[in-house]
């Protein structure tokens, strides 16, 4: 397995013919530029420092460690709704001052609004992205996104009427309905049963493979992770030492080599999946605690 600049993760093997090569159209690379971000609450003991790392468009990232790193906030950070103590962000060429409708964000909690339909809450969201557009321009664009998620029979339900798993979906579809140039996901499947999670889970797949999108991913699920994305960044946790404090970071960057077109029920069977997994794994329990690792 290779990290970010192209170097060997021990204990990992690459298959070579499973080396994802080089995107054809350079003006895609470094899509979202993070640069030196840093978050204080408690002045000189910084949750996380110096992280920095670029999103290519088109591609799918997550980021896994364990509660306290500062996951969430450096996507808030992402999406404008919260400010870094230091560093810059960076989208297609504009730096994040705020929030934008061309950062869509899904959060763990559905977030809808429990007095309208599922069409008026993703409604809402399109008039809002679109407001010159006709009522049947704005019907139709949500119908759309709507049957994307498999969810055109609960159209005019409330949200008090859909399951957990429906109520995630319209949140996926109103995403999606803006159509961001960025999609932010902060633990969107935590929250549900395994089986209502895995279907899902191939429902993002395959909507995110036919609109291209960019998608930086907040998960815990080291399985999830390794469906979805192209690469996995690892954070550390900041804490005291001997030395005095260490703040946490993105302490690795995996690239995932996995077959483009893995599905989630023949993941295990993949050569290089428990390799993979192994590694984050290991991570996760053996150094993601253990102070924070140089950049890569």
């Amino acid at each position: 397995m290779l990290n970010e600049v192209g170097t060997a993760v021990p204990g990992l093997s690459v298959t070579p013919d499973l080396i994802r090569g080089p995107r054809d159209a350079s003006e895609h690379r470094g899509f979202l530029k993070i640069e030196g971000l840093s978050k204080s609450f408690v002045p000189g003991k910084p949750v996380f420092a110096d992280v920095s790392f670029t999103l290519d468009k088109g591609e799918f990232v997550c980021i896994i460690g364990h509660s306290g790193c500062g996951k969430t906030t450096i996507l808030n950070v992402l999406a404008g709704l919260d400010q870094a103590s230091g560093g810059h962000v960076f989208m297609d060429g504009r730096e994040v001052a705020g929030p934008s409708l061309e950062r869509g964000v899904v959060f763990q909690s559905h977030a809808l609004m429990p007095w309208l339909t599922v069409r008026r809450n993703i409604a809402f969201a399109v008039e809002s992205r679109w407001p010159d557009w006709t009522r049947a321009q704005v019907a139709e664009h949500v119908e759309k996104f709507v049957a994307m998620v498999g969810l055109t029979p609960a159209l005019d339900k409330k949200p008090s009427q859909l399951s957990g798993g429906m109520k995630q979906r319209v949140g996926i579809a109103r995403a999606f309905a803006i159509q961001p140039k960025m999609l932010l996901l902060d633990e969107p499947f935590g929250a549900l049963d395994a089986l209502t999670r895995g279907t899902i889970q191939d429902e993002l797949m395959g909507i995110v493979r036919q609109t291209h999108q960019t998608v930086f991913m907040i998960t815990h699920d080291v399985d999830e992770a390794i469906l979805l994305a192209d690469r996995i960044l690892l954070m550390s946790n900041g804490r005291e030492n001997a030395t005095g404090y260490t703040p946490g970071g993105i302490a690795e960057v995996v690239s995932n080599t996995l077959p483009q077109t893995r599905k989630r029920a023949e993941l295990h069977h993949l050569p290089g999946y428990y390799e993979l997994r192994n590694h984050i794994v290991d991570f996760l329990v053996t150094r993601a605690l253990a102070g924070h690792e140089s950049n890569p």
